[in-house]
């Protein structure tokens, strides 16, 4: 009877252990690089069909240094930056803004480097207080396969950035 109950015990335990099994990722890495190619692809007709004169990062974020701003800051994680921002799909779709329909400033967005997305990361170190900048950022940079509110999963991103006030 001991016995019997030991077989039991090692059965459900070796059930527990195999429903612990890790699920195959449906986002692994050959996906989100196809996903980047495809983004790339997208956005080098876009910006040779608006004429931009956008520059590919390495990482695969394109940039267009609108205006290079003034003073020799060197960010790090703790840099405070404050920016006003519009952000477009490729389609021209806003779908957030720190500005009002007349391009006053409704709420300054104040933040440190790693509290934005990984397209900013990239590109707002090109830029200087005062500068402005144009990012347009692979899915992958921005929200990836995840839908967040009105951008939609896997979109492409066009930000016009200028900074305001960049403090170490």
């Amino acid at each position: 009877m001991i016995k019997i109950k030991y077989i039991l015990l090692i059965v459900c335990l070796a059930g527990c252990f195999a429903a612990c099994k890790k699920t195959e990722n449906t986002n692994d890495g050959a996906s989100q690089a196809a996903q980047l190619t495809a983004d790339t692809t997208a956005i080098r007709k876009f910006i040779v069909a608006n004429n931009i004169p956008a520059i590919k990062d390495k990482s695969g974020v394109f940039y267009q240094i609108i205006a290079p701003g003034t003073g020799s800051v060197v960010y790090t994680a703790n840099t405070t930056i404050t920016a006003n921002y519009a952000g477009r799909l490729l389609n021209g779709t806003v779908f957030d803004t720190n500005l009002s329909s007349t391009g006053a400033v409704v709420t300054p967005f104040s933040f440190t480097l790693p509290n934005v997305i990984v397209g900013w990361q990239v590109g707002i170190p090109y830029i200087q207080n005062g500068g402005q900048i144009r990012l347009i950022i692979p899915s992958l940079y921005g929200y990836g396969s995840t839908a967040v509110g009105t951008i939609p999963a896997n979109s492409i991103l066009d930000f016009t950035i200028t900074l305001t006030n960049v403090q170490n």
